[in-house]
Parts: structure tokens; C-alpha cells; sequence
């Protein structure tokens, strides 16, 4: 078979979108706040110190949420340490990354700055040294209004009104070895039971996320989350994932593929979720929050680094294969749209970022933005599961796997269809099928391909990687034929 067939139907319901599924997120890391977000002697810096050229391309890119401060810095942060005067903030040792923290950056700057982009913070609290009573002061801190010891402090510190903080996580990635203060499933789940107490008691309207497996692929997984969930099940509203995905060395075949492992990952923890509900007789559904989420292929050591402020990790340099990747990604995330309810594309700027910015120098996009911002802007409304035909290919991973993976979104009368061509070579012929979605004539598409799959935008050319337009297309007795090029990443818009 050398087509696709795409069958669109309104009576396939997936759910609605949550907007926080285009998330992201910011860890004091590398140079993702110094250097990324915050720079006060860089030409475009406003009167608080952050970056004008960043905070426009953040915009830009449609971030309704982002997470912080970690991340694997959240484990030893004092988020005291954060607020005040500048002058009189500690510079402390940052563990998990090996560098120096000046604390410049805290939760009073970080929760103005992500409003003034367009997007609601997402806080982290430190379960790994710390515990309920600290979170608990955290949330008096940013939510309560005034008359309160950390209340007040909150507004002399410059902040009148509360943050309003809606989500909050319970730590990060609790299950690693890795991780400052690792617990086992049994004592990390009953200190989150006892931190959503106490934080719910200062603000009973929050959300919260409880640290599932920081990856599929993790010895405790899955009993990890089940024997968390079953100390914290009715005190929290997510179970939280980690998923990264990098291209092994000569097998791309299988990484443009890589979402078949993430689908299965996602519903492991779904079924896993479902069970610990039915076990506990729960009324409540526990819902997915994947606030990491990437490719990432950099994997350096910080053990023999010398301790710097603000040192370069994990820059990794995104190209055309990346793009497809993570807009494939994306299409999973929507393909779960009924559990995936907040998910974080890790990092923003610089460390694994979609964004890259040189010190006084210039900001732009890497490859990865692209396909995230086109699917934020579009990419609301109601999912509905297409029922795909396609050819298929054999991968050393996945074994059999469709050259096509796609998915559709309706809104207001008209549907987007989100697709990927994985053939690196030839072009993908597809129906669309809307017979099901009367009155639609005519579809604009917008895809993310090119002749060289190692592209990527660079300082020196920021721009050899964008989306491009495809023809204009009708609607001919409710099909619609168009050809995905080879190796791309396709939005098919139809009204």
C-alpha cells in the first residue's frame, strides 16, 4: 500500500483539550534562568531584569503554564533563599548541577515574569530535605491574601496581591537515585499525603501533582506510582511522568517512531491510576500530568565540572528529525487528551530549550518551537481519534510501526488535522475522509520538512528551519487529498 486513508468522525470523542497540556518548564539549570530568561545587562532587558527578545519568543510560542524551579533543584531548594532584597539573598550551592546559585531569580520574580508572557505558574515544592511545613509556607506565602506572618512578608517583598498559584508539584522525581533526598515509594507516598494536608488547609482550592516514575523504563516501575497512589489517592489530582527520547546511533527509523513507546507508557500509568482507584473503592479519577517531556540527547557529567554560576548543560542543538519528533509528541499528548490533562516540554530556553539565547547576544528558535507553537495556537478544542490505514515499516524497537501517525482536533466548526510522514524518502499520498463533517470546502496546509534532516537554526541562521506553506486544497465530495512530503511534520487546517 503506497497511501494513507485518514476517517474523521465528530461520534469520535477523545475529550477536550486542556490548555496546560502546552506547558513548559524552568529549572534553575545551566543557563535556562541566568543567561536564558534573566539578564539584566542584555540590551533588551526590562526595568526587572528579564530578557524582552525571550519573553517574546515565549509568547509567541503559547505557554499557558510553566513549571518551577525544578526539576532535580527543587530536592535541596530553600525557597526562602529566593525572596527579599537581592543584596541580602545567600549564594548557595547548586547540588544536583554543580554550580553556584545566586538566588537573583526567586518565586516573586519568576510568578510576575510567567504572567507577563501569558502563562500561570506551576510551583514545585522540596520533598526531598524538606517537608509538609515548608510547602505549606510556600502556599501561605504566594495564595493567602494578607494578615499572616508569610502573607505580609509576601506583600513588603513587592507583591500586594496573593500569586494565586492553582497548581502545585509534590517534589520531583522522588524514585531516582539521582534525586537529593530519594525515598522509597512507601515513605515518598505517606510525606505527600501529609504536604497536600497541610498545603490544603492554607488554600483548599489547589491542584496537586504527585511524583510518579521519573521514566517507563525504571526498575520500580510501575509499582512505584501504584504504592504512592495508594497513600496519597484522594489527596492529590495527578500522578506526574517523565519522558525523553533521543535518535540511537544509526537508527532513526525507530526514533521517529519513539512515540510507540510513549503511548504505552502514558496508558501503563493510566491503568495503573485506575487500579489503585478500584482497589480503594475511589469515586475520583486521578488524572496524568507529563510535566517533563523532550528529546534530549546531551548527557554530561557534572561530577569532575568545576562549581560555576550559570554554566553551559545540556545545550543540545535541535534539527529537522527533532521538529518531526516532537510534533509526533504532541499529536500523543492530544491522542490523550481525556487523562493528559498538564504537560511540560522540558526546558524553555537554553537547556534542552526551544528557545536558545547568547549572553548580550541574540535569541531565536530552535527547530522544536515550530511544531509546539502551531499546535498551541491550533491545537484547542475537541480531540477526536481518526481511524488511520497506512503503510507501516519495520523499526529494531518498535518492530512494525505506520509510516502515519496523526490526529484531529475540532473547534468552532472547523477541524485540524496534526500528521507526520516517518518516511525518510517519499512522499505520503493521504485522504482525509470528513463525509462525517458536512460543510467543510476548503483546507490550508502548513507543514515542517526540508532536503537535509540534520538542519537546524543556528545564531548565524536562525530562520533555515521553518514551517512552510503547502498548496491551498478543496474539498471534493467530503474528501480531501493531499500529499505529506517525506521526513515532515504536516498541519492540515479544513473549514
Amino acid at each position: 500500500m503506497s497511501h494513507a486513508r485518514l476517517v474523521v468522525d465528530p461520534a469520535f470523542v477523545v475529550g477536550e483539550v486542556d490548555p496546560r497540556l502546552y506547558g513548559s518548564f524552568v529549572e534553575h539549570l545551566g543557563r535556562c534562568v541566568y543567561g536564558g530568561i534573566y539578564e539584566p545587562e542584555h540590551p533588551t532587558a526590562d526595568e526587572h531584569g528579564f530578557r524582552g527578545d525571550v519573553a517574546d519568543l515565549v509568547t509567541g510560542m503559547g505557554v499557558p503554564i510553566l513549571r518551577y524551579p525544578g526539576g532535580n533543584f527543587v530536592s535541596g531548594y530553600r525557597w526562602e533563599d529566593g525572596i527579599g532584597p537581592r543584596e541580602s539573598r545567600p549564594t548557595r550551592l547548586n547540588l544536583p548541577w554543580k554550580s553556584i546559585e545566586s538566588n537573583a531569580v526567586g518565586t516573586d520574580e519568576f510568578c510576575t515574569w510567567s504572567r507577563r508572557v501569558g502563562s500561570e505558574p506551576m510551583l514545585a515544592v522540596n520533598l526531598g530535605t524538606r517537608g509538609a511545613d515548608a510547602a505549606a509556607r510556600l502556599v501561605e506565602y504566594c495564595n493567602h491574601p494578607g494578615g499572616t506572618y508569610w502573607s505580609d512578608l509576601r506583600r513588603k517583598n513587592g507583591a500586594p496581591d496573593p500569586h494565586a498559584v492553582k497548581v502545585w508539584c509534590l517534589g520531583n522525581e522522588m524514585d531516582g537515585p539521582w534525586q537529593v533526598g530519594h525515598k522509597t515509594a512507601d515513605e515518598y507516598g505517606r510525606l505527600a499525603a501529609q504536604a497536600a494536608q497541610a498545603m490544603r488547609l492554607v488554600d483548599p482550592d489547589i491542584e496537586l501533582v504527585a511524583c510518579g516514575s521519573s521514566g517507563g523504563r525504571m526498575p520500580t516501575f510501575p509499582e512505584w506510582d501504584a504504592t504512592t497512589l495508594e497513600h496519597c489517592y484522594e489527596h492529590v489530582d495527578y500522578i506526574s511522568l517523565h519522558s525523553y527520547y533521543q535518535e540511537r546511533k544509526g537508527d532513526r527509523a525507530s526514533f521517529l517512531a519513539c512515540t510507540t513507546d510513549m503511548d504505552r507508557y502514558i496508558d501503563a500509568v493510566v491503568a495503573t491510576a485506575d487500579y489503585v482507584r478500584a482497589k480503594g473503592r475511589h469515586t475520583k479519577r486521578v488524572n496524568l500530568s507529563l510535566d517533563e517531556w523532550n528529546v534530549w540527547y546531551s548527557q554530561e557529567t557534572t561530577v569532575e565540572r568545576e562549581w560555576e554560576r550559570a554554566p553551559r548543560l545540556i545545550e543540545d542543538q535541535y534539527n529537522l528529525v527533532d521538529a518531526v519528533v516532537v510534533g509526533n509528541m504532541l499529536i500523543s499528548l492530544l491522542r490523550h487528551a481525556d487523562r493528559v490533562r498538564i504537560a511540560c516540554l522540558a526546558q524553555l530556553v537554553n537547556a534542552i530549550g526551544a528557545i536558545r539565547a547568547e549572553p548580550g547576544g541574540p535569541a531565536w528558535p530552535q527547530t522544536t518551537f515550530h511544531p509546539f507553537a502551531l499546535t498551541s495556537r491550533y491545537g484547542r478544542g475537541v480531540v477526536l481519534q481518526p481511524v488511520i490505514t497506512s503503510p507501516t515499516y519495520e523499526t529494531a524497537w518498535f518492530g512494525e510501526v505506520p509510516v502515519l501517525d496523526a490526529v484531529a482536533v475540532r473547534d468552532d466548526g472547523s477541524v485540524t488535522v496534526f500528521a507526520v510522514n516517518r518516511d525518510q524518502h517519499e512522499t505520503l499520498p493521504l485522504t482525509v475522509d470528513l463525509r462525517a463533517v458536512p460543510r467543510l470546502r476548503r483546507a490550508a496546509h502548513t507543514y515542517i520538512g526540508g532536503a537535509d534532516p540534520l538542519a537546524a537554526n543556528t545564531e548565524d541562521e536562525p530562520g533555515r528551519v521553518v514551517p512552510r506553506t503547502g498548496a491551498n486544497l478543496a474539498v471534493d465530495a467530503g474528501e480531501l487529498a493531499i500529499a505529506l512530503p517525506p521526513l515532515s511534520w504536516n498541519m492540515i487546517r479544513i473549514s
